[in-house]
């Protein structure tokens, strides 16, 4: 016959304590309420009974899940990752689970995935996956469902939030792109309806003023999705309109490797035909042929951040919206150079980090 499973009060006789207080000692959300030793004693007691906590009950006695769930666009592409694991080493920490669902970019999905996560609970969303105006949005407002967005933005900044500060990061990559002599830079924006691609596109267009060079809408194409394959299609529609452009500054990492892609079909190589800068500085970027120049941000601090202001919310913290801006930095490796430019790349390695210097600062 089986043992009786470890009860709570069989925790707290071991440990001499309260059974109230072993309650507190093992939830990570009301642990610091208990003295640092009696927190320890009570942690011990547990692992040499093999206790392990009734999730259901405990759901049903708060009416939380301790889970929380995460939307994100594409799972292919390395960038999120170290994103997603800044998120569950957060969550953790505080005794949550997270719930990650991969939308591939797909409306009809990202809605069932969102139905799917509400269905099941969750305490929160950190959404990566959200337009400029999405409906989800709205929904989970009337939910009164705490949501945290991350990589993205809402159009009114009126939910809390984490990216990089995309508008910088790409004024960074133009005034490298200057400061080497091109003038005729070429832009391959991201989807227009997400914020991530808007920005960077402005971001783009001010800093060609700036630098006094003119934005031509024949070196501007726009693509469908974050991916190699529209960067690709992008660079063979800018090769087809205009080949003066010396330089492309793509909107993320996934267009500048297609950039790659078509270069090589022609017949071009990068720098000495064309210089590419990208955006996000993804795991592994360093290692093409040539190593790119991108815009660096710190992935998993995106993650850790996102969830420690959905766990404020979640937590019924009250105050001004937090809308939190990273730090970009430009990272100088072998895809760029001058107009022309035929000397050795650097090899492959963590890039020269640059600080920009004036009003790109």
């Amino acid at each position: 016959m089986a043992d009786p499973p470890v009860t709570l009060k069989d925790v707290a006789a071991r440990a001499r304590v309260h059974p109230a207080t072993a309650s507190r000692a093992l939830n990570p959300e009301t642990r610091l309420l208990v003295r640092e030793d009696t927190a320890q004693r009570v942690l011990e007691a547990a692992a040499a009974l093999g206790y392990r906590p009734n999730t259901v009950a405990r759901s049903l006695r708060t009416r939380r899940s301790h889970s929380v769930g995460v939307l994100i666009p594409d799972l292919n592409n390395p960038l999120f990752p170290p994103i997603v694991r800044g998120i569950e080493d957060r969550l953790a920490a505080a005794g949550y689970v997270a719930l990650i669902g991969n939308t591939d970019g797909d409306a009809d999905r990202e809605r069932m995935l969102f139905e799917q996560m509400r269905a099941r609970h969750v305490d929160g969303l950190v959404l990566a996956t959200v337009h400029l105006g999405d409906p989800l949005l709205a929904e989970s407002a009337r939910a009164d469902l705490p949501v945290v967005l991350m990589n993205r933005l809402a159009h009114d900044y009126s939910l809390p939030s984490v990216s990089v500060d995309n508008e910088r990061g790409i004024r960074m990559a133009v005034a490298h792109l200057a400061g080497l002599g091109h003038t005729r830079i070429a832009h391959i924006a991201g989807p227009q309806e997400v914020s991530t691609g808007l920005a960077r596109y402005r971001g783009f267009i001010a800093a060609m003023e700036a630098h006094g060079l003119t934005a031509d809408p024949d070196l501007i194409v726009t693509a469908k999705s974050f991916s190699i394959d529209e960067g690709m299609r992008c660079a063979q529609l800018l090769m087809e309109r205009d080949a003066s452009c010396t330089a492309v500054a793509a909107a993320n990492d996934m267009l500048a490797i297609g950039c790659y892609a078509a270069l090589d079909e022609v017949g071009l190589s990068c720098p000495a035909d064309l210089s590419v800068v990208g955006f996000n500085d993804m795991p592994f970027i360093d290692r093409l042929r040539p190593p790119l120049t991108t815009i660096r941000f710190p992935h998993y601090q995106v993650g850790t951040e996102a969830a420690q202001l959905l766990l404020e919310r979640i937590a019924g913290h009250t105050g001004p919206v937090k809308v939190l801006f990273l730090a970009p930095e430009l990272v100088v490796r072998g895809s760029t150079g001058p107009p022309g430019a035929t000397g050795t790349p650097p090899g492959p390695g963590p890039g020269r980090a640059v600080q920009p210097s004036g009003p790109d600062r």
